[in-house]
């Protein structure tokens, strides 16, 4: 009958409309779901991971045999007049507290005494305030300001993966910086431009080799 068929028609016609329906809306989820991608691709990008930062062993900072990570202290006057407590306390015996924030400028001579090369461009190197070896030079890659600028900020000096001495610098799972010899230096805090290593000054006080 016509009335039949009209509903027919009509029941056609709503399922048309609602298939029309849910194609745009898994158009749109398709491309909600593609913009939320990009998205989030574009984000982790913002934060680039570092894989050249060398990762090392949880067993580096295992106590010896005086209840230290090195298993000795800190040499006896470190450099820039860095107070022996605070190393001995800070980068021997401990592996999470810090040296007061801005420590390094307040508390040392640490900016008077790199005076001459802050002037003059040059890097300076710091070593290991227990085994004396090397382990940052700085600053590369940028200049005297940008480093003190952004140490500043943090309240301690901020190493660039450039800045590292690769063979005696490690970073542990937790994102802990440490020496090879098991000096506990401070920790990696990434940002926008990659891995950022938050020292303890008092840590990489230790004093140039003799000429």
């Amino acid at each position: 009958s016509r009335v039949t068929r009209g509903r027919a028609r009509a029941s056609e016609m709503s399922l048309s409309v609602k298939n029309a329906r849910l194609g745009v809306a898994s158009i749109l989820g398709i491309g909600l779901v593609v913009v939320l991608t990009s998205r989030s691709t574009r984000a982790s990008a913002a934060v680039p991971m570092d894989d050249t930062v060398f990762m090392g062993d949880p067993n580096i900072m295992k106590p010896k045999h005086d209840g230290s990570s090195t298993g000795a202290r800190p040499v006896a006057h470190p450099r820039w007049e860095v107070s022996f407590a605070v190393a001995d306390r800070i980068c021997t015996r401990n592996r999470k507290y810090a040296e007061p924030s801005g420590y390094w400028t307040k508390s040392t001579r640490f900016m008077a005494e790199t005076k001459t090369a802050r002037e003059a461009g040059e890097p300076v190197t710091f070593y290991d305030v227990v085994s004396g070896l090397p382990l940052f030079t700085a600053p590369r890659g940028r200049t005297w300001a940008e480093f003190t600028r952004e140490s500043e900020k943090h309240g301690w000096p901020s190493f660039r993966d450039d800045e590292l001495v690769r063979e005696n610098v490690r970073v542990l799972p937790d994102g802990e910086t440490v020496s090879i010899t098991g000096t506990h230096l401070g920790h990696n805090l990434p940002d926008a431009k990659g891995a950022r290593h938050c020292v303890n000054i008092a840590c990489v006080s230790g004093l140039p080799p003799k000429d």
